[in-house]
């Protein structure tokens, strides 16, 4: 085959440090545009972020040069060096780790709608039940401890 076709999507997850509920309502869509525009500055595709006052979600789209862990690195560096500079909260981290699950091309426009509800949604679930539902579908083992 001359050429590569691919289709990398992932549903990214991730929380602020210890889960603290402090990205606030009053700038948490300027943060989830920093986020898409910085996803598109590391030569990935944002095709949807949404969260609440303790985590956010992304759908993005990456090349088949991009490392998973690098992007995610960047991708949460520069948005807490943002939220300290921009916000003027010099307190901002997020947790260390994270959740990546990939997306088939049909299933794209159901996440993108779970994404935009996520306020709706955790009226219903927190966030460690959200977490631990997506790591049981997708078959991921994982220990309780290191969910908080």
């Amino acid at each position: 085959m001359p050429s590569t076709f691919l289709a990398l999507h992932y549903h990214l997850v991730f929380s602020t440090k210890d889960r603290a509920p402090i990205i606030e309502s009053a700038w948490r869509d300027r943060l989830h545009e920093y986020l898409g525009g910085t996803v598109n500055g590391l030569g990935g595709f944002c095709q949807g972020v949404g969260g609440v006052s303790d985590h956010v979600h992304l759908l993005v789209g990456l090349k088949a040069t991009h490392c998973l862990a690098d992007f995610m690195r960047e991708l949460k560096k520069a948005s807490s060096v943002w939220i300290n500079e921009e916000i003027e909260n010099r307190r901002f981290a997020w947790q260390e780790g994270y959740g990546a699950f990939t997306v088939s091309p049909t299933a794209r426009t159901g996440v993108k709608q779970y994404i935009a509800n996520q306020e709706e949604h955790h009226r219903l679930k927190s966030f460690r039940e959200e977490l631990e539902e997506f790591l049981k579908q997708a078959g991921v083992p994982y220990e309780d401890r290191y969910l908080d």
